[in-house]
């Protein structure tokens, strides 16, 4: 075996040893339960907003409502660290890609970080919120929208941004109504896997959906040169419900996501890792 071979196997090596810790493995399936659980809360926040209540519909909203809980700190804390596990098993799936040439292998590795970074940054904000913070995702993004705003250029960025954002929601639709991801899972047969099958196609869609409202968010302040417009899932809810078809569509959305929520629970078991 060549140097240059061995150094390429190595990382993989790691990898793969890491993956047959049973403890990380139980970790990484509490990963996809909270996940779940947080999905779920968003959607019945979202539909308290649709019918007119009064809330924060993202996840920041979801993890204050597990604080207010009984030993709701304890929960929040074994939700973080389950979601950081849940983000270091998608890292090292994407140190161990196979299929394909070069190209394909790095945009599969590309697609699993890119999970990663999502369970990563859901880990972070509730261990924030265990602690006492209270982030809002909603000024972060409207003061990051600003600092871009400002800069030569940055509202291009900005709007690009706005653009990946919703095609990511758009691929996110797509990948519910392909159902490839149910490849990796053992499904059960009969009216079970029926079940499964439908929650995770109408919950990728509405995910989808919500994504793709965020997105277009953004790409309005990039237009407007208004960092006022932009924000995340609870600004894009908002926006929605004042439309005139918008509750109708929020409680679409909200539903979809119980439906994610759901499905995302039910992964935790039937997941092949």
């Amino acid at each position: 075996m060549t140097a240059r071979h061995e150094g390429s196997t190595r990382p993989r090596r790691v990898a793969r040893e890491a993956q047959d810790s049973a403890a990380l493995r139980f970790a990484a399936r509490g990963g996809y339960v909270a996940s779940g659980v947080v999905h779920l809360i968003v959607g019945v926040l979202v539909i308290a907003v649709a019918f007119g209540g009064d809330g924060v519909a993202d996840q920041t909203g979801a993890f204050r409502a597990i604080a207010g809980a009984p030993l709701g700190f304890v929960l929040l804390w074994i939700a973080a660290i389950a979601l950081l596990a849940l983000a270091v098993w998608q890292v090292l799936d994407g140190v161990l890609v196979r299929r394909g040439g070069e190209v394909k292998k790095w945009g599969a590795r590309l697609v699993e970080w890119g999970k990663a970074l999502v369970f990563l940054a859901l880990g972070v904000v509730a261990a924030a919120v265990a602690v006492g913070a209270r982030p809002d995702p909603d000024g972060s993004v409207a003061d990051a929208s600003r600092g871009l705003i400002a800069l030569p250029g940055g509202p291009v960025l900005l709007g690009a941004i706005g653009i990946g954002i919703l095609a990511s929601g758009i691929g996110f639709a797509v990948a519910g109504v392909r159902r490839r991801y149910l490849e990796q899972l053992d499904l059960p047969s009969g009216v079970a896997g029926t079940a499964v099958t439908w929650l995770a196609v109408i919950g990728f869609v509405a995910k989808g959906l919500a994504l793709v409202t965020v997105g277009v968010l953004l790409l309005v302040a990039a237009i407007r040169l208004s960092p006022e417009d932009a924000g995340g899932l609870d600004a894009a809810i908002d926006g929605l419900v004042a439309l005139p078809a918008g509750p109708a569509l929020c409680l679409v959305i909200g539903i979809g996501l119980i439906a994610y929520g759901v499905f995302l629970v039910c992964r935790s078991k039937l997941q092949r890792l």
